[in-house]
């Protein structure tokens, strides 16, 4: 097999999340396992193919400057060529406009028509000249279109966020989505403590230092490859941000207890619970794809996790046979996911407000379905991975309007004060940030159901 350089395993990416409607992660996964570039390869490829997809609406409106046909017209090898060229250009001080254009042209001679080379090398170097003079929209008169287009974000989303979080707030939101997400694990406190893995860890060559706030998590540097990486095999941690540990100290099911998790695939909530109850009681992890059910069983066996039942179930039409007979519910709820842009670079682009109303709308049958399998006295967590008030603050005052038998609960004694920066967890929620708190965006809410008088 022909090995490929990093610019054309990127270019690959792109076409496959233009052409094919691939998501990147999966896209870059699969490349990278047929080429099987070196190291510097693989790293450098991810940076650009990530990072033409997290600044895509920028670099196609500065490459529209050069170009008198619009880019959507172009053959797709050409348009994500340009995108290519454009980013290393614009976004990559210690690569020299040279390369960016040299290369990109040597690519256009393989992947487009005979006159190609020619186009793409005359639109990147005029973007070198002329790219960095093209004035922005103005801040004051147009926020929403600077946003967009300085920080890379859909203008319908920066509207949204405009409103919900003020100035500030959102620039420094569509900031921290255009930067690195942190590579965080989970210890498997069942098997070892977090000093003895970080130890073990460093022994297999990989740095690590606890998390701010969650007891079991560490950050990695130079993360491994886990295909054949042993402390992973041997079940001692699992990949999982820091925010999503959280949501398992929100719920904190106590040993013996019966629980239920919702919507529990892949299972990496699910084992936590389990960690948290010491093995010893029963977990039923709900989902409604079979393929996800083995994965759940699956890392609970790499974990050597036993309390823990699988079952395919949908969580809106559980059977009245399920009403009133768990202690703790977990609904981490299907959600527009916009707290994890940094994780998901295209993601970005494939939302709408549409999706977001769909979204909504699930989460509040998830709701009224699971409500009704706690017992009196039971605690339920809702949460999710977004920052739209519509799915979460929102959605759980709409739930609790809806039920007046339930009532939030103080989550201080719960989750460290430290993150308490808008004074809401003696209130029973807390929505974490990427930009304030270093995490994934996650809300949670925890709320208790009355027992009858």
């Amino acid at each position: 097999m022909a090995r490929i350089n990093a610019r054309e395993v990127a270019l690959k990416v792109l076409y496959a999340v233009d052409q094919e409607e691939a998501y990147a992660n999966l896209a870059l996964d699969r490349i990278l396992e047929h080429y099987r570039p070196g190291k510097l390869d693989r790293a450098f490829a991810t940076e650009l193919a990530y990072g033409v997809l997290r600044r895509l609406n920028t670099l196609d409106w500065l490459l529209g400057h050069f170009l008198r046909q619009p880019l959507a017209s172009q053959n797709p090898w050409i348009r994500n060529l340009l995108r290519l060229g454009a980013y290393q250009i614009m976004y990559m001080d210690r690569v020299p406009d040279s390369a960016a254009v040299n290369e990109s042209a040597e690519l256009a001679r393989r992947y487009g028509h005979p006159g190609a080379v020619g186009f793409v090398n005359g639109v990147l170097r005029n973007l070198a000249r002329r790219g960095r003079q093209i004035p922005l929209p103005d801040l004051k008169d147009d926020p929403v279109a600077y946003i967009s287009l300085y920080y890379s974000h859909p203008a319908w989303l920066v509207r949204r966020w405009l409103k919900e979080y003020g100035l500030e707030e959102t620039i420094a939101l569509c900031q921290a989505n255009n930067g690195p997400a942190p590579n965080t694990v989970r210890t498997n406190t069942l098997k070892i403590s977090r000093q003895e893995l970080m130890e073990r860890l460093g022994e297999e060559g990989v740095t690590a230092e606890p998390t701010s706030f969650a007891p079991e998590g560490l950050k990695i540097a130079g993360f491994p490859s886990l295909h054949s990486f042993a402390p992973f095999e041997e079940g001692l941690f699992l990949v999982q941000d820091e925010s999503s540990i959280l949501v398992g100290h929100a719920l904190s099911p106590l040993p013996g207890a019966r629980v239920l998790d919702a919507a529990a695939a892949p299972g990496t909530k699910t084992t936590h619970l389990a960690q948290l109850m010491g093995d010893r009681g029963e977990i039923t992890a709900l989902d409604i794809h079979p393929h996800k059910i083995k994965l759940i069983a699956a890392n609970c066996r790499r974990l050597g996790i036993t309390c823990v039942r699988p079952v395919e179930a949908d969580a809106r039409h559980l059977d009245q046979s399920t009403h009133h007979q768990w202690d703790f519910i977990l609904l981490d709820a299907p959600c527009s996911g916009l707290g994890v842009l940094r994780r998901r670079p295209d993601a970005r682009w494939r939302k709408t407000e549409a999706s977001i109303a769909e979204m909504a709308g699930l989460q509040k049958e998830m709701l009224e379905g699971v409500a009704r399998c706690l017992k009196p006295g039971g605690v339920l967590v809702y949460s999710t991975c977004t920052v739209t008030r519509e799915e979460n603050l929102g959605q759980v005052e709409d739930f609790l309007n809806r039920h007046p038998e339930f009532q939030l609960e103080d989550l201080s004694t719960l989750l460290p004060a430290g993150l308490d920066e808008q004074g809401t967890l003696s209130r029973g929620y807390i929505q974490l940030l990427p930009h304030r708190h270093g995490m994934d965006g996650f809300f949670m809410a925890r709320l208790r159901k009355r027992v009858p008088v």
